[in-house]
């Protein structure tokens, strides 16, 4: 399946004047870096992102149920069904963590974030692996039409929000050993 170039072109846009804005704002020094902190501005627009791909991930898993139901009278069909529905968990288990150490403010979450845009890929491949070895069949034929578009991009747009991470001082400033200092000192 072949894109015409004016796809690729509209994909650029939606994808690349946003990323190019959100990092270069994020490495720009602020007039009063210190007033730079808490959930706001992209920042905000991160936190609202990790809150909602959570529910797509759990989304994905519902809208699986058809395939699903198709495998389970497949020799091997329930281990490679059960194998990928643990893999989402786990994977969605990720999330939820990444998004807890983000809401508490946690010095981690900088580090949580960066494993669970590793673990995109790392899912896709195992689901692919597992699922190509547990029932026989190529990987060509488990990985057939559009899959790979969705983890790509997810990838893509996630390695973005790892670049301003990294970047931001508002990220720096609400994430770190500072704000867990004071977070200790002033809990009860």
């Amino acid at each position: 399946m072949q894109f015409p170039v004016w796809h690729w072109a509209i994909l650029l846009l939606l994808i690349g004047v946003p990323a190019f804005f959100a990092v270069r704002s994020a490495a720009r020094p602020s007039q009063n870096p210190g007033e730079l902190v808490g959930f706001g501005g992209w920042l905000l627009l991160l936190a609202i992102g990790q809150t909602l791909s959570l529910f797509r991930t759990l989304a994905d898993l519902v809208s699986s149920s058809d395939g699903y139901k198709q495998l389970m009278p497949l020799p091997n069909g329930p281990l490679a069904v059960y194998g990928e529905i643990g893999l989402l968990l786990a994977f969605t288990a990720l999330q939820v963590v990444v998004l807890v150490a983000m809401l508490r403010r946690s010095p981690r979450f900088k580090q949580l974030f960066l494993y669970q845009w590793i673990a995109i890929p790392l899912v896709f491949v195992l689901d692919a692996v597992w699922t190509s070895t547990i029932l026989g069949a190529p990987i060509s034929q488990v990985v057939a039409g559009d899959a790979l578009v969705a983890p790509i991009v997810s990838f893509v747009l996630t390695g973005i929000w790892v670049a301003y991470i990294h970047k931001s001082i508002r990220v720096k400033n609400t994430f770190g050993e500072a704000v867990a200092a004071a977070q200790i000192a002033t809990s009860p």
